[in-house]
């Protein structure tokens, strides 16, 4: 009887309804996958995401997925997810193991590009391959440190061969350092970065903790502390009118980090998020270069990619030769 009320707590119908409704493949009892709109486009060979073109990343190989849906510390104005339908920020019940979240995610996945088979558009190489998907992009909703087996599940990843990308938004630092002690560091990691100071941060991410701020900052630390052992990313989402401010101050904390690649992105007017902000809350991509631009010379940080229809810029020290990755 305990189990049938935990699962009631976790998926209430209506919770459940607003998923199916925007085509999420439920996985278990905590887990997700969505179809990428770049992944649908690769797919009819129409155009790939950003990160293919930033990391070599093959958009229709890609899974997006998380293992906490429904779980997170934050109530970012910008989040085009449900955040209305967040459960809590802890996992206080037994958790999916992490082979039944991978295996699940893929069944998922195929299920939800079955579709894609019949279309006379479709390019069928890439549709064949895309049933084994070999990116992992644990990012699709919620905050994947929330699951106490994380660790295993980019390990067990990595042993089947994929790649992981894990974003966070550093409010469980304790979290990544287990993830450096157990040897389970993911292919690329990034963490979001969306103010240049704690009264912006407070506004922007509306966190549950008090210490948010003390949090992000030591995964900052965290970040330069795994430099050379997996490649790391700063992500900023810049609002129009709200936190596309103080670059010196954005820069102060991207030091502290010391990343391999910033990546600064237009915060996007769909999903949930337009019940929050304003159509005129999304800048323009010279908006977003420009700020990059700003925020870059004082770290020396310099644009050397961008992709325009996606609103985002890429800015290293050095552009490198192993910035896209092979496989």
């Amino acid at each position: 009887m305990k189990e049938k009320n935990e699962k009631k707590e976790l998926f209430d119908q209506k919770f459940k309804s607003v998923l199916l409704k925007q085509h999420y493949g439920l996985v278990g009892r905590h887990s997700a996958v969505k179809i990428c709109e770049w992944t649908k486009k690769s797919l009819l060979d129409k155009d790939f995401c950003y990160k293919q073109k930033f990391y070599g990343i093959r958009s229709h190989l890609c899974c997006q997925m998380s293992p906490t849906l429904g779980f997170c510390s934050n109530r970012c104005l910008f989040c085009w997810r449900a955040i209305e339908y967040t459960i809590d920020q802890k996992m206080k019940f037994k958790v999916d193991e992490p082979e039944e979240i991978i295996n699940g995610c893929i069944q998922a996945q195929r299920k939800l590009i079955s579709g894609f088979g019949g279309n006379p558009n479709i390019n069928h190489k890439k549709f064949k391959e895309a049933q084994e998907p070999m990116h992992f992009a644990i990012s699709l909703t919620g905050e994947p440190t929330i699951y106490p087996k994380l660790d295993l599940l980019i390990k067990k990843l990595h042993s089947l061969g994929k790649t992981t990308f894990l974003v966070t938004n550093g409010m469980y630092p304790k979290a990544l350092f287990k993830l450096k002690e157990n040897n389970a560091l993911p292919t690329q990691l990034y963490i979001s970065l969306t103010a240049p100071d704690k009264n912006t941060y407070f506004k922007v991410d509306n966190p549950v903790f008090k210490d948010a701020w003390n949090r992000l900052n030591k995964s900052l630390k965290f970040m330069n502390s795994v430099k050379g052992k997996t490649r790391t990313v700063i992500r900023m989402t810049v609002i129009k009118d709200v936190n596309m401010i103080n670059p010196e101050g954005y820069a102060k904390l991207i030091k502290t980090a010391n990343p391999d690649f910033l990546e600064v992105k237009a915060y996007m007017h769909v999903g949930f998020s337009r019940n929050r902000l304003k159509i005129t809350n999304m800048p323009s991509h010279k908006e977003v270069k420009d700020f990059g631009i700003s925020v870059g010379k004082f770290i020396d940080y310099k644009i050397v990619d961008e992709k325009e229809n996606s609103r985002v810029v890429l800015l290293m020290k050095e552009d490198s030769n192993d910035r896209i990755m092979k496989f």
